[in-house]
């Protein structure tokens, strides 16, 4: 990326493209809930995607992986799952005589925890790691994930039989959770036309290399960020501590999880500074599953999203000088 500030808010824009328009050949109608991912992608963060079964999850992360050059791996969560199951396991080599390390599916760049759930606790927090410091540590030996490094997990929202709700220090550990919904019925009889031979996926070929994405997400914390956007973002995070109706807010975590998908949305926009609508959008994705509702609020139906707008309506628009680069960037 060059060190242009406008110049490179332009090839970040062409390159991201290239990948929405390739996603957009197996996952129709959903251009909003792609965008999300990218932004998460770019800022270096995990999703989790809380849905029903059959809307494309899992196809979702598979043709963003084929996207972008990276290999993928996914494993099935399950009640009998176990740690090593997913980080990998030291083998007694009795040719050597030694143990060797075999790692396990995390070892990817594109890692799908299909149903995170049905996992237990003890299989949950074996990606805790991972997810925070792009580490396995196995028997004091630590090991580094290939960049870039995406885990996506899912959920089902509506079967919750056998069953374990993640902690609130493994939710904080995903950037943003969203759900795809279901197609309109144009776009589902389109999907059907589409599948009645072959899936569009099989033919999904790479558009960017492994490279050139990790360049894009080195180039979007370059992206600038107004010292009112700053304050902006901590008064958000903030009226969530303090609201009513919250038991537990949103953490400095959270915060900059804020900022870094602001940058990542002034991103995919192809602007080289971030905007308060840039975070305004991102609110509800960044804190919806990190906000805590009181137990009487839950009883009076209190909704997170609602909530959340609420927040957001409290506080401040800040109004941005001249942004650096603006000028010169709309002609």
């Amino acid at each position: 990326m060059t060190k242009d500030p406008i110049q490179a808010a332009k090839e970040l824009r062409l390159t991201t493209g290239k990948v929405i328009a390739n996603l957009e050949k197996v996952i129709l109608g959903k251009r909003n809930q792609i965008n999300l991912v990218l932004a998460a992608y770019l800022a270096e963060g995990h999703v989790l995607l809380e849905d029903v079964p059959g809307v494309a999850k899992t196809m979702l992360a598979r043709a963003l992986a084929r996207s972008i050059s990276a290999n993928f791996k996914r494993i099935q969560c399950t009640p009998d799952l176990l740690p090593g199951d997913i980080t990998g396991v030291n083998i007694f080599n009795q040719k050597t005589s030694e143990f060797e390390f075999r790692p396990g599916p995390i070892f990817s760049q594109t890692f799908l925890a299909d149903e995170i759930n049905r996992a237990t606790p003890r299989a949950q927090a074996a990606l805790l790691e991972a997810m925070a410091e792009r580490k396995v540590t196995m028997d004091g030996q630590t090991y580094n994930l290939k960049p870039p490094f995406l885990v996506i997990a899912t959920q089902n929202p509506v079967d919750q039989e056998g069953t374990f709700p993640l902690p609130e220090a493994q939710l904080d550990r995903f950037l943003i959770k969203l759900s795809l919904g279901y197609p309109n019925l144009e776009e589902e009889i389109k999907l059907l036309g589409r599948l009645q031979k072959m899936h569009p996926i099989d033919e999904l070929t790479p558009v960017v290399s492994v490279q050139d994405w990790v360049a894009c997400q080195d180039a979007v914390k370059e992206i600038h960020v107004d010292p009112k956007l700053r304050k902006y973002i901590v008064e958000i995070v903030n009226g969530t501590r303090e609201h009513e109706d919250v038991a537990l807010g949103g953490s400095p975590r959270a915060s900059l999880a804020l900022m870094k998908t602001g940058q990542a949305v002034a991103a995919l926009d192809g602007r080289p500074f971030v905007t308060p609508d840039d975070i305004k959008k991102m609110v509800i994705p960044v804190l919806g599953h990190r906000v805590i509702l009181r137990p009487e609020s839950r009883m009076r139906k209190v909704s997170i999203a609602a909530l959340l707008k609420d927040v957001v309506s409290e506080v401040k628009v800040p109004i941005l000088e001249e942004t650096r680069g603006k000028d010169h960037f709309a002609n």
